[in-house]
């Protein structure tokens, strides 16, 4: 492999899953140019990656809005002069980490004569050259990356997450906490939010736990979110604790607020995945998903009660109820914060 195209478009979540896979690409190929796809928004995530030469965005907006439209020819105009963007770049080896049909489209559109795709879903199989089935160690952090590196012959060492900002990024976000009276290491990013309400802890159990991290942990909460929890960030700052950013940063400025974090704790969400990339103190909860129980560091932990439903992922039994989330305690949350805490600070 010689030039390498890395296909992982989505979810912010995913994309620090994979983000190891880079590194033991360029470990194993030093000489290699190794670019990644992703949609806008998201290439911030990865712009400080040594491993990572290139990063082409994919306007997938712009296809969709297309589509919509029924102008499928300026659609097809655009694919066309989309993938005559990647065969420019002379790949050799495109590989599709995301396995949906929508990244192998993106992968058969560079030309790579050599196209590996990842337990490939939808028909993407067919657009492949090389399938890798499923694998991986169960609850393990990374683990289908880590499984598909060692198909490949590369390096498991050290395959955790990690990622890395810009340092101009890393001194404006800086710049904005000294101005909210915050020091990095100060502050516990709180993040509550994701896409669906059986990833939801109760906002009462949050605003119990602001008060304790603030009083017990001597941490700022600091919560984090789009401009869709607005309104919800909002009330769960009214107790006065805590400051409430959400929708108030774009994603490169909260992750750089996630590296600067003496805490994080969150949902199974993409901002809590970064609290492990970025090595800080984190606990993570988790309900109707399990994607990982053993974390790979010893600063980090995750909170799952393995009630009888759960994980359900996108099929709930329980009309609401959500128990698997519900059941956690702040107290215990606390109590795990201090465990990491402590680990970190001896």
């Amino acid at each position: 492999m010689s030039r390498i195209l890395l296909v992982r478009t989505s979810a912010i979540g995913d994309v620090v899953f994979a983000s190891p896979f880079a590194e033991a690409l360029r470990h194993r190929y030093p000489g290699a140019f190794i670019a990644w796809l992703v949609e806008p928004g998201i290439e911030g995530l990865l712009r400080g990656s040594a491993a990572v030469d290139a990063l082409i965005v994919w306007p997938k907006q712009e296809w969709l809005g297309l589509l919509r439209a029924r102008r499928y020819r300026e659609l097809l105009g655009r694919v066309r002069a989309f993938s005559r963007e990647l065969k420019a770049y002379r790949f050799d080896t495109a590989i599709d980490l995301q396995s949906l049909l929508k990244s192998g489209v993106l992968t058969w559109l560079s030309g790579a004569r050599r196209r590996i795709g990842l337990a490939s879903r939808e028909g993407s199989r067919w657009l492949m050259t090389e399938v890798v089935p499923a694998g991986g160690q169960p609850g393990q952090i990374s683990s289908e990356y880590r499984h598909l590196a060692l198909r490949l012959g590369l390096s498991d060492v050290d395959f955790l997450p990690r990622l890395s900002l810009e340092a101009d990024v890393r001194a404006r976000v800086r710049d904005r906490l000294h101005r909210m009276g915050l020091r990095p290491g100060g502050y516990a990013v709180f993040a509550p939010f994701t896409t669906r309400p059986q990833k939801h802890w109760p906002e009462a159990s949050w605003q119990r736990l602001a008060l304790a991290v603030r009083h017990e942990l001597r941490l700022v909460p600091v919560i984090l979110g789009g401009a869709a929890e607005r309104a919800a960030g909002e009330r769960l700052a009214e107790s006065g604790v805590a400051f409430s950013l959400a929708g108030e940063t774009g994603l490169v400025e909260a992750a750089a607020l996630v590296a600067d974090a003496g805490l994080v704790i969150g949902v199974d969400t993409g901002l809590t995945h970064m609290g492990v990339a970025f090595a800080r103190p984190t606990v993570a909860l988790f309900g109707s998903t399990r994607p990982y129980l053993d974390v790979g560091r010893a600063n980090a932990s995750v909170i799952w009660l393995g009630v009888a439903c759960s994980p359900c992922r996108r099929q709930p039994t329980c009309d609401g109820v959500f128990a698997c989330l519900s059941g956690i305690e702040p107290e215990r949350v606390v109590d795990e914060a201090k465990r990491v805490l402590q680990w970190e600070r001896a």
